[in-house]
């Protein structure tokens, strides 16, 4: 006998309890607007929209940072009126330390298929999501039909999936990489990301430098509180190790820079802490 389809709310309710942030989506699979007190952004939005959770007002506000996995707020009545209007439950994959790579169409999985490492795959209307595990910036139209939804964005969920999830691959944290303009810098080059290469080197090996990024990587994840102070210090010492013999790429400050942002760093924040580490070590 077939099984009737969960009410979204309960179907919110479980991804919840599984460490997924969920909100409510309306007809057209968006988010529901924001209250009165939120319209225009009036109140400010949620602190900096840096993470998610709900907002200081009643009803369901501010897209993606309305998400939460708190089962008290998915069952109030403020989201109450939301549920009874929901077609389907949104989810935020970078709050849940998820990157889904959305494929709209069939030439955009074909690409998928010979450019980028399986997953874990999710049938869609007209195409894939791709989900990985690890987070990072999200950019739309990377390339033709190719999304990346993660952090400070939210995906429809729709169901679990088949496949193994695998982990976030350097091939997709590309993708949003922007080709420098050739009448402009390259991109952080304004900020200098080395110290020339006249330094000693001590990277014997790739893996070594790698760890080393990696490591840093997931010192800045796991911060819960004086993120500020977590990224300097953590910029300050891949600096002091890794920045004196010019081995450091664009591509590795990207991926600490996107560590720092998932945690609601803006970019500026990001260059600024660079240079002022830079200058501390006196590069």
């Amino acid at each position: 006998m077939t099984q009737p389809t969960p009410h979204p709310q309960q179907t919110a309710l479980s991804l919840a309890a599984s460490g997924v942030p969920v909100l409510p989506l309306r007809r057209g699979k968006v988010p529901f607007g924001n209250c009165p007190a939120c319209a225009g952004n009036a109140c400010g939005g949620r602190p900096n929209m840096k993470t998610p959770g709900p907002c200081r007002c009643p009803g369901v506000c501010h897209a993606w940072a309305a998400a939460t996995t708190d089962p008290a707020v998915i069952v109030s009545p403020a989201w109450a009126s939301a549920w009874r209007q929901a077609v389907c439950v949104g989810y935020h994959p970078g709050g849940a330390g998820l990157t889904v790579v959305d494929l709209d169409d069939a030439d955009a999985i074909a690409w998928a298929r010979t450019a980028l490492p399986a997953t874990r795959t999710v049938a869609t209307t007209r195409g894939e999501h791709w989900i990985y595990r690890g987070a990072m910036a999200s950019r739309n139209a990377v390339r033709p039909g190719v999304d990346i939804k993660s952090a400070m964005a939210y995906a429809r969920y729709l169901g679990p999936g088949t496949g193994t999830m695998t982990d976030l691959p350097d091939a997709v944290r590309a993708l949003t990489a922007k080709a420098p303009s050739p009448a402009r810098p390259a991109p952080h080059a304004a900020i200098r990301l080395t110290g020339g290469g006249d330094g000693a080197c001590p990277h014997r090996t790739p893996t070594y430098l790698e760890r080393g990024i990696a490591m840093a990587e997931q010192q800045i994840t796991a911060a819960r509180a004086s993120i500020h102070a977590t990224v300097y210090r953590t910029f300050l010492a891949v600096l002091s190790r890794h920045g004196g013999c010019g081995c450091l790429t664009d591509t590795h400050i990207t991926r600490l820079f996107t560590a720092a942002q998932v945690k609601g760093e803006t970019l500026r924040h990001c260059a600024d802490a660079w240079a002022n580490a830079r200058t501390t070590l006196g590069m």
